[in-house]
């Protein structure tokens, strides 16, 4: 078995996958509007990805960033340590972590859309 199979989209996390994708968050939705279909700067992005035991939001593997949203739950003590875990995770093995805020997905998408593009390689 590949190392990518043994990291991205492992067994058991398919579930958890769909019922996140069945039930974005409103900021998480209008994001994907912008970003499905290579929307943005012609590079794919998949939703709901997994990547070890991590599901992130969005994932654009040609250029191994993970853009995540962040609302209020992300804003405690544990869910700023959950998030460091996270980022650390991830950095060994070289995808790259961007995170909004929820709010700023309604108050300034395309900041956000604009910062996203910066950060593909």
């Amino acid at each position: 078995m590949n190392r990518r199979r043994l990291i991205h989209n492992v067994a058991g996390s398919n579930e958890r996958r769909k019922e996140l994708r069945e039930s974005l968050t409103s900021a998480v939705a209008l994001l994907w509007l912008n970003l499905k279909g290579r929307r943005l700067n012609g590079k794919k992005f998949r939703r709901q990805h997994s990547i070890g035991p991590y599901i992130v939001d969005f994932f654009c593997p040609e250029c191994r960033l993970a853009v995540e949203l962040d609302g209020a739950a992300h804003w405690t003590d544990n869910g700023n340590e959950a998030d460091t875990r996270r980022s650390e995770f991830l950095k060994g093995f070289n995808v790259r972590v961007i995170r909004f805020e929820n709010r700023a997905v309604f108050e300034d998408l395309e900041g956000v859309l604009e910062d996203i593009k910066r950060n593909l390689l």
